[in-house]
């Protein structure tokens, strides 16, 4: 394949992809696994939410032959939706957390519940669950794969799952900007916000923090480039 084809494809089989975002194909996302297809690293029969439906997708793409899904990654179920048993539930947010596409709310020490329009179904949360208070309830009786799912719902998951993505990495960097700013100014006013007064255990905190902050900045510049 010229790979500057190698792009096109990976959309291509990213988009006949359910985008649960599950993680049973061993991969992190739908959009990796679609990478690791393309890229001849992955099989095609190892996404339990898109069934032999999903198969006969990616195969198409690929040129391959359709192949039963690989009971390694699980197998063709009803899709199913996340259902939180409020009386047990403890608010300790771990759902919340695991969740791809941000379908779970609630706070800490608060009851959470899960929009179940939203819920991809892929049981993430329920290992999370300390206390298991999680279960699976299926929303297709008899309909399984693609038969229980869409375009439409894939690429609302995407799309949940992208902005989940902007979120976290927003997130992180608002920490990291937090975090060098109370560095900086600790820098600025080092005899003052410090118990030390030996100027050469000041001058060895000082070498710390600039360090610190220079590692920092590395680091953004390195996540920017």
């Amino acid at each position: 394949m010229n790979s500057a084809d190698l792009p096109t494809l990976i959309q291509q089989l990213d988009a006949a992809l359910p985008q649960t975002q599950c993680t049973r194909c061993a991969y992190p996302d739908c959009h990796s696994y679609a990478s690791a297809i393309a890229l001849g690293e992955a099989a095609i029969n190892q996404c339990p939410p898109g069934g032999d439906t999903g198969v006969a997708r990616l195969a198409a793409l690929v040129g391959g032959t359709p192949t039963a899904l690989n009971p390694a990654h699980g197998t063709q179920a009803e899709r199913g939706v996340a259902v939180i048993d409020e009386t047990w539930c403890i608010g300790c947010t771990l759902c919340i957390k695991a969740c791809p596409v941000d379908a779970i709310v609630g706070a800490n020490k608060h009851m959470h519940t899960v929009l179940e329009p939203e819920c991809t179904g892929c049981e993430l949360c329920i290992p999370a669950c300390p206390v298991d208070c999680i279960s699976m309830v299926s929303v297709t009786p008899g309909r399984s794969g693609w038969d229980a799912w869409s375009p439409d719902l894939a690429s609302q998951a995407r799309q949940r799952y992208q902005e989940r993505q902007l979120r976290l990495e927003r997130e992180t960097r608002q920490q990291q900007e937090r975090l060098e700013a109370k560095a900086a100014y600790k820098l600025a006013h080092l005899a003052q916000e410090s118990r030390i007064t030996d100027p050469q255990q000041l001058d060895k905190k000082r070498a710390v923090i600039e360090a610190a902050l220079a590692r920092a900045r590395a680091k953004r510049e390195s996540s920017a480039s």
